[in-house]
């Protein structure tokens, strides 16, 4: 039997931000769960600018999901990313069945707005995007003269729209969770989101064609299919999403415990069917196209590119010269090879790869991904303080070890900035602010809780002991979160002086299936999500696999 892999050292922060996508990612889900469905475009009656009202849809059998597209005619000065902006290119929302007249003009009002508007419970999903003018406009001035545009330059940036921020959940009037948590086509987590920008995709080439069209009726061609899959929707992610990861531990230890099981029970298989391992071997090679294509000016990442290729490269010529696949528990073998060694990032890709094969036991993990958090909120008081010091003793004891009396380990703060109402994080030392501190330093508030426990009578309830202590009923509920999900917390100090935020960034994005990371700096990144991925037409005849095609 092999065992889980220690979440002391998988829920480090250098193992976390060097996860990739797989075939647990949202988005490659969320396709393998609707190929099936029919997809119509059921209005599009956009101006000869492009400026106007398109409705998309998912249907099977009496269920329909609509994506509602709103372009808008924006002035060049009011085009910006930032999560205040008031204006974009074009806002969306995903409607849940079929729109009528009235729906669509009740959300022309509102979904411009976005986070000013209101939704109702029809609604399920709200967003936005702006163009990339410099490509957006070449591609329409190559079609209207009948030539398909630069490749080169469509590669370097990968897509026509870029999103800057996707909403669920009850946000703004949106439907709550509970009311679509049972549809089945929708277990896995954030499915709808997924699908959201999937449709807005496919908006971006309907447009960009019919405007070319309007302006050169005569020689216009279309964009290229083969073009179009190379696509997919741009996003710019910052700290805002690190908190996530944080603020969610059951849906985090979901997440990699999905990953982790997968894992475990394909180094368990006794008998490597030459099919599979020939599947895993002409799937790396192949994966390779997508790392050497990895466009970055991250000096960063490009040593992880550099460093990830020379390992596979290394895997690659050990499997070919040294490895029999017909040994007993070959998968195993691989794993401990590369985990002696590879380093990090090249460890996780080849996790990522081993699940390619195996369908059968990837596919049911997918369903358990999602958390009804709200389960495990309550503290059970009636435990004592013994009983959760030995949690922490046993669940966080690297954390236990770090002196926060030191500065380099108390160096930095998370807020809330008041003019772009995103989540930051500056030094304690250097600026102001630090009373109005996120409650995002667990390692930190760990150490204080341990610290008043040993002060503590041993028998003593913590019922009474929360009494004098309520400051820190936050990590005490994460203590017993963390007694029964294993990997629900970072095994790191978020505010130390060598925390990169974006390993934080890139293990949400895994999960999404974003494909290439492009670090500016140690707090942002840019990501395509969706390029290569078929078209909504060609959905029913593509396999999972289109990500190595």
């Amino acid at each position: 039997m092999v065992k889980l892999r220690d979440p002391k050292s998988v829920m480090k922060l250098s193992r976390l931000g060097s996860f990739h996508q797989s075939k647990l990612s949202f988005l490659r889900s969320f396709l393998k769960e609707f190929k099936e469905w029919d997809y119509n475009r059921d209005l599009f009656t956009l101006n000869e600018k492009g400026y106007g009202t398109a409705v998309y849809s998912f249907k099977k059998n009496k269920r329909v999901y609509s994506l509602i597209c709103f372009a808008n005619e924006l002035n060049e000065s009011e085009r910006s990313d930032r999560v205040i902006a008031t204006k974009w290119d074009a806002a969306f929302t995903l409607h849940d069945g079929v729109p009528t007249k009235n729906d669509i003009e009740r959300l022309k009002k509102e979904v411009p707005k976005q986070e000013i508007g209101r939704l109702s419970f029809k609604e399920l999903t709200l967003s936005r995007a702006n163009k990339s003018i410099r490509v957006f406009n070449h591609v329409v001035e190559s079609l209207s003269n009948g030539v398909q545009p630069d490749i080169s330059l469509l590669s370097k940036v990968g897509y026509l729209y870029r999103t800057t921020a996707v909403y669920g959940s009850g946000k703004f009037g949106l439907a709550d969770r509970f009311r679509i948590k049972n549809r089945k086509e929708i277990y896995g987590p954030f499915r709808l989101e997924m699908m959201l920008v999937y449709l807005v995709r496919q908006f971006t080439f309907d447009q960009v064609n019919h405007v070319a069209k309007n302006k050169n009726p005569r020689k216009a061609v279309n964009l290229n299919p083969d073009i179009c899959r190379k696509l997919g929707i741009g996003n710019s992610t910052g700290l805002g999403m690190a908190p996530f990861i944080v603020n969610h531990p059951t849906l985090l230890n979901n997440w990699i415990y999905a990953r982790e099981t997968a894992l475990k029970k394909i180094r368990e298989i006794e008998n490597v069917k030459i099919e599979d391992s020939d599947l895993f071997k002409t799937y790396l090679k192949k994966s390779l196209k997508n790392i050497t294509s990895w466009n970055t000016e991250s000096d960063y990442q490009k040593k992880k590119i550099k460093s990830l290729l020379n390992d596979l490269n290394k895997l690659i010529k050990f499997i070919e010269d040294n490895f029999d696949f017909s040994k007993k528990y070959a998968f195993n073998e691989i794993y401990l090879w590369v985990e002696n060694n590879t380093g990090e990032e090249c460890i996780e890709y080849v996790v990522s790869m081993m699940m390619e094969p195996y369908d059968s036991i990837v596919t049911p993990l997918i369903n358990q991904m999602s958390s009804e958090e709200e389960k495990y909120f309550n503290i059970p008081t009636d435990r004592t303080v013994l009983d959760l010091r030995n949690i922490l003793e046993d669940k966080y004891l690297h954390l236990l070890n770090i002196d926060f009396s030191k500065n380099e380990n108390n160096q930095n703060f998370w807020f809330i900035s008041k003019n772009k109402e995103e989540p930051r994080m500056a030094n304690r030392f250097e600026e102001k602010g630090s009373e109005l501190e996120q409650p995002l330093a667990i390692a930190r508030d760990i150490k204080k809780l341990y610290e008043k426990l040993l002060l503590s009578k041993n028998s003593l309830t913590l019922d009474k002991f929360l009494f004098q202590n309520s400051e820190l009923r936050h990590v005490v509920r994460r203590a017993f979160i963390a007694e029964k999900f294993p990997y629900s917390e970072i095994q790191d100090n978020t505010i130390g002086k060598n925390v990169v935020p974006i390993d934080m960034l890139r293990l949400k994005l895994s999960f999404f299936g974003a494909l290439k990371f492009d670090p500016r700096s140690d707090k942002w990144l840019r990501i395509c999500m969706f390029q290569g991925a078929p078209l909504p037409e060609q959905l029913k005849n593509f396999e999972d696999n289109w990500i190595y095609s």
